[in-house]
């Protein structure tokens, strides 16, 4: 299993525009071959130390897919291109990151 965590940057006041496109793809992409989780989120203001202030234009989408290879389908199918194309005009960046579940030491 592999995670994604994608950033999108969007163009300042379009995040519910944004979402509005977003929530039609969800469905799309829970049905692909592989995907475990994918939806996304949004930054909570919260009183943490740690955490920096809210993105009021980011949106943070959190994905599990069973395999690299699953994830890079996911990124042709024709639905993933067609949502780019209605995008385009509100996204300004997007940045992936693929993560793999790092397993505790064998204690055996």
């Amino acid at each position: 299993m592999i995670h994604v965590v994608a950033t999108i940057q969007l163009a300042a006041g379009q995040r519910d525009n944004f979402l509005e496109h977003f929530h039609r793809l969800v469905p799309l992409v829970h049905a692909e071959e592989g995907c475990i989780e994918y939806g996304p989120t949004v930054d909570l203001e919260t009183d943490i130390s740690a955490q920096g202030p809210a993105r009021p234009d980011v949106v943070t989408v959190m994905e599990k897919w069973e395999s690299l290879e699953a994830l890079q389908a996911h990124l042709v199918a024709p639905h993933m291109l067609e949502y780019r194309e209605g995008v385009k005009d509100l996204v300004q960046e997007t940045i992936i990151q693929v993560l793999t579940p790092v397993a505790p030491p064998n204690d055996a």
